[in-house]
């Protein structure tokens, strides 16, 4: 029997067969073990989140992550791959999942990091705060200003004194209604000449050089100071400003030269800033203080009406020249 094994080849064979095969069975799946042990040994182990540390003292929170910070910095490529998502996908994820999932509520997806002032990185900046609306001043009675100054305006000028006509009267707006104001009033020369009327051509001419310049007269409106609300809900008029070529004057007239043109001038002062306001001193100057003229209320100073147009505008269209016109229909 023993023979008959060693001379059967086919036997001898199938047994070294076998053995192979089964080594090789088990060298494969060593060797597929030692590869993926050798994988796991070659990725990096994934490291602990540390907490949030709250600092002492009431101060904010600081996050830090050492894989970086926000989700998508601790989210795998893999991971983000497979779900087929985007940083800012995952950053919005993150923020609805609220601290339990680890993010910041300021990454939403989006809204970049809020910067050291406080408004985002990159973020346009909000409309400005409403600046103050700037003092407004509208004359009044403008039509019959322009009527006259087609003409030429004339102002009589007395010893005594005498009151305009017209007179300024203005509206204003756009004042602080609880911030105090003085208004006030002088009137300025145009030029450095001096004029005198042509009969038979109707017109100005220059005659020569100014007279040398009155003493400065300010003309304060006798409801100063007053609110901006009070200002403006009314009509402001100087009607009881009186004009002067006495340079002596002691009343509080405007002292001005005859035969010269003139600008009349209204200012709005704030409280704060008229502290120097007098009668008898220049209007000072500041950041409060606002001038308004206007072109139609230029006018030539005059101890008698030179134009008889002017005469007659006058006497028709001012109400305390009853008396001129009743005696000019009594001839």
């Amino acid at each position: 029997m023993a023979d008959k094994r060693r001379s059967s080849p086919g036997t001898t064979m199938s047994l070294k067969a076998h053995a192979f095969s089964v080594e090789a069975l088990i060298g494969a799946e060593k060797q597929q073990q030692q590869q993926q042990q050798q994988q796991q040994q070659q990725q990096p182990p994934a490291l602990p989140r540390q907490p949030k540390r709250r600092k002492l003292g009431g101060e904010d929170e600081a996050a830090e992550d050492e894989g970086g910070s926000g989700c998508c910095a601790k989210s795998s490529a893999t991971a983000a791959a497979a779900a087929g998502r985007t940083c800012g996908d995952m950053e919005l994820g993150c923020a609805a999942r609220g601290p339990a999932g680890g993010c910041e509520e300021s990454f939403l997806a989006g809204s970049p990091p809020a910067s050291p002032g406080g408004s985002p990185k990159g973020s346009r900046p909000g409309s400005p705060l409403p600046t103050p609306q700037a003092p407004r001043v509208d004359l009044q009675g403008a039509e019959l200003w322009k009527r006259f100054h087609e003409i030429g305006t004339e102002m009589i000028i007395t010893k005594a004194g005498r009151r305009m006509f017209p007179a300024m009267r203005v509206k204003i707006s756009g004042l602080d209604p609880h911030q105090q104001y003085y208004i006030a009033m002088d009137i300025v020369p145009v030029d450095n000449k001096r004029y005198r009327y042509v009969y038979h051509s109707s017109k100005w001419m220059v005659a020569g050089n100014a007279d040398s310049p009155v003493p400065p007269r300010v003309y304060i409106h006798p409801d100063s100071p007053a609110s901006g609300e009070t200002w403006m809900r009314q009509v402001i008029s100087f009607d009881k400003l009186k004009l002067t070529n006495n340079e002596l004057d002691d009343q509080g007239h405007i002292i001005l030269h005859s035969m010269h043109k003139y600008q009349p001038r209204v200012h709005v002062i704030r409280k704060d800033c008229g502290e120097d306001l007098s009668p008898v001193k220049p209007i000072p100057a500041g950041e409060g203080v606002k001038a308004f003229s206007f072109p139609e209320t230029v006018f030539t100073t005059v101890t008698a009406y030179q134009n008889q147009q002017i005469t007659r505008l006058k006497i028709d269209r001012n109400p305390f020249a009853k008396g001129f016109r009743d005696s000019g229909r009594n001839r």
